[in-house]
């Protein structure tokens, strides 16, 4: 007898830190990880399985779909915006043909054990590419279809994938005899910029502000790559897991999308700075803005319209801008450094 479990991709990083020890503590499901390297001690011990490998390996899933019958998949396994734009073809390969894997797979498992499989996938404000800053500020809180053109691969990718898995979803080998379609059950969130005081930055375009605050933490003078007026929408991560949670919860009947814009707030870039400024007096903190990277945040929104998200599966962030910082950032931060 297969095992039913949830399988997180990507586990090691930033959202699957926070996703595990939600999943754990609620002791509902048995969970089983997929990442290229192990997890830390402690980490690990709240899951049942690790595998350690790529999502390319189509051999190694086809083990796991042996081996255990999967009801939910949080694919978050992604090469981000930054290192995408040195590897664009390396990029492509895990974002895209690893999601088809995934997809692929979740498809298997649906049609093996006769239910549809929840997929949850994390898209990106990435997604969206503005032209220039009048329109930026001009657009406001943009809508879902709302300047779908990205410039990045990443937001290529991202974008690509979400139609991947409406297709899954919706259409899939509609010319087949059967009906093969429902068998993946696929809901994505096009995540804001996301700061974490458990994880260190990772390298997405968005780091900026998480880079501030670990940076004065740990005493190291801070150049930030954006302008001090940058403005784009941000969350902080237990928001971001919570958010994940809710929309694997929600009822199919009660989704009107299959993507979905979040967000809690929308600082620039000075007022980051000034907030970690207020914790870390001593903190040096400057603006030499790198035009590339700063072209790239520019095109992104400097807000999104979440109000589908709140009516459809209630997306309620706990954290606003001065409470993420006073109540969740600072002072975990300062733990982990001492500071």
């Amino acid at each position: 007898m297969r095992k039913p479990v949830v399988l997180i991709t990507g586990a090691a990083g930033e959202i699957g830190h926070g996703l595990i020890h939600r999943l754990s503590g609620e002791g509902v499901h048995s969970i089983i990880t997929l990442d290229l390297k192990p997890l830390d001690e402690t980490l690990g011990a709240h899951v049942e399985r690790q595998f350690t490998g790529s999502i390319l390996d189509r051999n190694l899933l086809d083990r796991i779909l042996s081996e255990y019958e999967v009801d939910m998949v949080f694919h978050l396994a992604a090469i981000l915006s930054t290192r995408g734009e040195f590897t664009p073809l390396t990029a492509h390969e895990v974002n895209v043909e690893g999601t088809l894997n995934l997809l692929a797979f979740a498809q298997s498992q649906g049609e093996s054990h006769g239910r549809p499989v929840r997929f949850l996938y994390p898209s990106s404000i990435a997604a969206y590419g503005l032209p220039d800053l009048g329109t930026k500020h001009r657009a406001g809180r943009v809508r879902e279809h709302e300047w779908n053109q990205p410039i990045t691969m990443y937001g290529c990718n991202k974008l690509y994938c979400e139609q991947l898995g409406r297709y899954y979803s919706r259409h899939y080998k509609q010319l087949a005899a059967g009906d093969l379609a429902g068998r993946v059950d696929f809901r994505a969130i096009r995540f804001p910029g996301l700061i974490s005081a458990v994880t260190v930055p990772s390298g997405g375009t968005s780091d900026y502000a998480p880079e501030m605050i670990h940076s004065a933490a740990r005493g190291e003078p801070y150049a930030c790559f954006v302008r001090p007026d940058t403005r784009i929408p941000f969350m902080a991560m237990p928001d971001a897991v919570d958010a994940l949670l809710r929309l694997a919860r929600a009822p199919r009947e009660a989704l009107s999308r299959v993507v979905y814009n979040i967000t809690a707030f929308n600082p620039s870039a000075e007022e980051v700075r000034r907030l970690v400024l207020e914790a870390f007096p001593g903190a040096g903190i400057t603006f030499e803005p790198d035009l590339k990277r700063q072209a790239i945040v520019d095109s992104w929104p400097e807000d999104v319209d979440d109000s589908t998200a709140r009516e459809d599966w209630g997306l309620a962030p706990v954290y606003d801008l001065e409470s993420a910082f006073h109540d969740y950032l600072i002072p975990r931060i300062r733990e982990r450094y001492h500071a």
